[in-house]
């Protein structure tokens, strides 16, 4: 009897007050959301693994024979059936290059958010939080970050640093260079959904409460105000994935984004692109679609989460 009571007295568990959450319920109710979350695992799962699952290493020069260049998939005529999306201008298998340049743009898609919300959660927070003329200043470098489009900040980063240091270093650097130009470009979207928030959390009772106990102003923004702020951070940052994988792909279409040696999505489409209208459409049709399916998965998830954690769209 006492072993019973324990048990109905015990609190529940982080997985029960997740399945009582709003946040599943509307899971649960929502087709577009399951069907998008089970694609974008799909898309994540395979990007992960393309080491085992990939056929052939598109790093690999000796898999590599030029000989094979540009057949058609499996379905179209004098097709290889080894190669069952065909090969691209180099001779590379393309379901094998299409794995590997999905993990590339996820991984700076990934990174390249990681970096903007580190940047914009902080600053946000400091901005917030403190007011005043650090507020001023902050929102006004805010201010003309926006101002400047993001392509045309990362096109003028990008040319000038390949123009001085040389395409053989670019290449090197390549990823890790897109992932801070995306970064450090964006980070005002996160900077100022979080000072919003704090602006409004800071007036509670429970920071005054921490205030009078006598903690510190950085506990009290990172402990206390941040886990109240999450909501919107998770939306934007499934929205921010999205664009930042755009930005890459528009990037290496333009020439200034990820080699031919290391394909991404982007550069993927762009090296097919001189050869569509030569009848090879599948080098950049097949990464394209991959690429907008990408993009629409993670868009749809981001819709979903802005109303489900939208509070004046709680029904409950």
């Amino acid at each position: 009897m006492s072993e019973q009571l324990q048990t109905m007295d015990a609190p529940p568990s982080a997985w029960q007050r997740f399945r009582d959450s709003h946040l599943w319920h509307s899971f649960t109710r929502d087709r577009v959301a399951q069907l998008s979350l089970a694609i974008f695992v799909t898309y994540a799962v395979l990007a992960l693994l393309a080491p085992l699952i990939a056929p052939y290493d598109p790093y690999d020069p000796a898999q590599i024979d030029i000989l094979n260049a540009e057949m058609p998939p499996s379905w179209e005529e004098g097709a290889d059936p080894a190669f069952w999306l065909g090969t691209d201008a180099q001779g590379r298998d393309l379901w094998s290059t299409i794995l590997y340049g999905t993990r590339v743009s996820l991984t700076i898609g990934l990174c390249a958010v990681a970096l903007q919300a580190l940047l914009g959660i902080i600053i946000g927070l400091f901005a917030g939080y403190s007011g005043g003329r650090i507020d001023s200043l902050l929102m006004r470098c805010a201010d003309v970050q926006l101002s400047f489009s993001t392509m045309m900040v990362a096109i003028v980063v990008l040319a000038v640093f390949q123009a001085t240091f040389g395409t053989e270093l670019y290449q090197n650097l390549a990823m890790l260079m897109l992932i801070l130009v995306i970064g450090i470009a964006e980070w005002p979207q996160y900077a100022r959904t979080i000072r919003a928030s704090v602006l409004a959390e800071k007036k509670k009772e429970y920071v005054d409460a921490a205030r009078v106990i006598g903690l510190r102003s950085p506990r009290i923004m990172f402990r206390h105000i941040l886990p109240n702020t999450l909501s919107p951070i998770l939306v934007i940052s499934t929205v921010q994935v999205a664009n930042a994988i755009i930005a890459e792909a528009s990037l290496s279409f333009l020439g200034l984004g990820m080699p031919v040696s290391q394909p991404s999505l982007g550069s993927l489409i762009s090296s097919g692109f001189e050869y569509i209208f030569s009848g090879s459409w599948w080098i950049t049709v097949i990464p394209g679609v991959v690429l907008v399916g990408l993009v629409l998965v993670m868009n749809l998830l981001g819709d979903w989460l802005r109303d489900v954690l939208n509070p004046k769209l709680y029904k409950g």
